[in-house]
């Protein structure tokens, strides 16, 4: 078995932990799950407690959520070269976080249909609306190619794959800015390698 081990469902956002893991170029293994009782099984939930993917192993410690999995990788592997140094990670560490604050449950409740156009209640989530967010995603795109300037990091895989999947199922406008980010940071051997492993693990769809 491989030091590194993914366990995910080809349907899921282990896609952004497979795309961070190619950019690491470290060998692993993957162990596909199925969405119910494989998921729910007490094996499983020993590792991720909500039952849910993906999780990361590495060796006897254990990952679990996207930005977490993108964040551990890019520092057990530096030599991939996916994180800022140190005294340079404040554009790194707030779009990490605001991806899997703000932009996640502002894309969420949007494909839910949770929406508010009151101030008060605005003002009590976290992400105020999703034009708000709409509009910080746009000014941290357009500060460079990449959200922490010259240089890809794992921030890019996990945003990035975020506004990929906002752009593509309408939870997200398309505004150009976010557009061509996207498409920025999408062409990127190592997104295209983890595509085509997990459309390889995608149950075909009935004729």
């Amino acid at each position: 078995m491989a030091d590194l081990v993914l366990y995910t469902n080809p349907m899921s956002r282990g896609r952004i932990a497979r795309w961070m893991l190619e950019e690491v170029g470290a060998p692993y293994e993957t162990v596909a799950l199925a969405y119910g009782p494989e998921m729910q099984s007490a094996s499983y939930r020993a590792l991720n407690p909500m039952g849910k993917v993906p999780t990361l192993t590495h060796g006897a410690r254990v990952v679990t959520e996207c930005g977490a999995i993108c964040a551990y990788l890019a520092d057990a592997f530096p030599a991939a070269g996916l994180a800022p140094p140190p005294t340079e990670r404040a554009a790194y560490y707030r779009w990490l976080f605001f991806g899997a604050g703000p932009v996640e449950a502002a894309t969420t409740n949007q494909a839910m249909g949770f929406t508010t156009d009151d101030p008060r209640q605005q003002g009590m989530l976290g992400y105020g609306s999703l034009e708000r967010v709409v509009d910080a995603l746009v000014a941290a795109v357009s500060d460079g190619p990449y959200l922490g300037g010259d240089a890809f990091s794992a921030a890019d895989v996990y945003v990035g794959a975020q506004i990929g999947w906002g752009l593509e199922f309408g939870t997200l406008p398309r505004r150009r800015e976010l557009v061509e980010y996207a498409e920025r940071v999408r062409d990127r051997d190592a997104y295209r390698r983890a595509q085509a492993l997990d459309d390889a693990l995608t149950p075909s769809a009935p004729t």
